[in-house]
């Protein structure tokens, strides 16, 4: 049996099913596996390169050196060379839950008059 990903480039199919950079994305969890793809996540082709935003820099380094096997995986999986180069990229900080000061806004009105009356608008 053939994998659909070498019968794609030879049917005749919209531009749509058949973007090189979704057959790509699409092909990354399969070429690196379960465990690889958990941290490192297929982003974009550009060219020939396939960018991959992984959890930090130790795991840039660690799948640097497995750059050619994982290569090897994509086009086995691809079923033709179309990624050439993987190009791995610390994933930025993502900013977690914050916590509000208190439960109301303090009001910034200095005047305990016009305060109280925004206050009774503002319900």
């Amino acid at each position: 049996m053939e994998r659909a990903g070498r019968l794609l480039p030879k049917l005749k199919l919209s531009p749509d099913l058949a973007d090189p950079e979704a057959r790509a994305r699409a092909a990354w969890k399969l070429a690196a596996g379960k465990k690889i793809a958990e941290h490192a996540r297929a982003t974009a082709l550009v060219r020939d390169s396939l960018i991959i935003e992984v959890g930090d820099p130790v795991w840039q380094t660690q799948l640097a050196r497995l750059e050619a096997a994982l290569l090897r995986n994509l086009e086995k999986a691809l079923g033709e060379p179309l990624v050439k180069k993987l190009d791995f990229r610390p994933t930025p900080a993502r900013r977690g839950p914050q916590r509000a000061e208190s439960a109301r806004p303090k009001s910034e009105i200095e005047d305990p008059i016009l305060d109280f009356i925004y206050r009774q608008q503002a319900k």
